[in-house]
């Protein structure tokens, strides 16, 4: 009896808590790691008494085979079988990340890598042709495999020391289950890619929502026209920068995205659209309008005729 009893109080001890009044701290697990590596890092962070007691309660659970990679917070305070579990079952730290509507994919990448959340060079290049790594039906066909327009903006929780591959997959697969039904249920017969293609124009031209539909009406009815749509948000995608002010000179610049210089839609979207302007896009006011020119607020003046179109540009902008 002496000998149970001793035994029952080393095992007590054994998964006891070190310090049950210490605060939690961040042990990073690399990939690949043993499960004796991994008893060494919680031991040299003072989260567990010993790394052998780790393999032998990772032993004692049957997951020595499953400890997964990653960031995770953990305390002294907690018991050693739940540090076990918690790294067998990948309870990693996970890092909001709010991307806002009209981001272009390199400012995407930009925020991501900002928070550690992915190597920048890998995520850039994902996102300029890396289409086809993904299984989603909606990229079959996107043009040069850019997922420009189709990384869905949001607020994300995302984990560090993961495939890039899969901090971008968590984009998509938003995408896929915010956009992709509505564009099913209310896409009158056009082509995702042209949806998202004239919502990105929508969101980077329109500061007014209540403006959306009614961009997106103008640039339809000069679609159907054949004319140029002559969107400047355009211009500043294709020059690779912002500015506050559009020259005559930048319109001249020679790329298929500038709609001053073709008709048509430009190759693809310019942003990635937010579901506002994704709705304007599906569901563009039903209107005669054919130009429109923004104010210094923000707000636009909308024309049916070049004439008055002309007229409203000079009072707005001057000679």
């Amino acid at each position: 009896m002496l000998l149970v009893g001793a035994a029952a109080a080393g095992f007590a001890y054994f998964i006891s808590p070190v310090d049950a009044r210490a605060q939690p701290t961040i042990v990073v697990i690399p990939y690949g790691a043993t499960t004796p590596e991994v008893g060494r890092r919680l031991e040299a962070s003072g989260v567990i008494r010993s790394a052998s007691h780790f393999a032998y309660a990772a032993r004692l659970r049957g997951v020595t085979r499953s400890l997964h990679q990653g960031e995770y917070r953990v305390s002294p305070a907690m018991p050693l079988l739940d540090i076990v579990e918690k790294i067998a079952s990948g309870d990693v730290v996970l890092h909001p990340v709010t991307v806002p509507e009209g981001y272009t994919a390199l400012q995407i990448v930009d925020a991501l890598a900002g928070k550690g959340l992915g190597d920048a060079g890998a995520l850039r290049e994902i996102v300029r042709s890396g289409a086809g790594r993904y299984p989603y039906e909606f990229l079959r066909n996107v043009p040069g495999g850019s997922l420009e327009g189709y990384l869905f903006p949001d607020t994300y929780h995302l984990p560090r020391f993961v495939d890039e591959r899969e901090v971008i997959g968590a984009f998509l697969q938003r995408f896929g289950e915010v956009v992709v039904p509505s564009w099913r249920l209310l896409g009158g017969g056009r082509s995702l890619h042209e949806i998202i293609t004239v919502a990105s124009m929508i969101e980077r031209e329109a500061q007014v929502p209540a403006e959306r539909p009614l961009i997106a009406g103008v640039m339809y009815n000069r679609l159907k026209r054949g004319w140029r749509l002559e969107v400047d948000a355009t211009v500043l995608y294709a020059l690779g920068r912002h500015k506050s002010i559009v020259t005559y000179e930048d319109l001249k610049v020679t790329s298929p995205y500038n709609t001053y210089l073709h008709a048509g839609l430009p190759p693809g979207p310019i942003a990635n659209p937010g579901i506002g302007a994704i709705t304007a896009a599906l569901s563009p006011a039903k209107t005669d309008y054919l130009f429109y020119v923004a104010r210094a607020d923000g707000s636009h003046v909308f024309n049916t005729t070049l004439t008055a179109h002309l007229a409203a540009v000079r009072r707005l902008r001057g000679p």
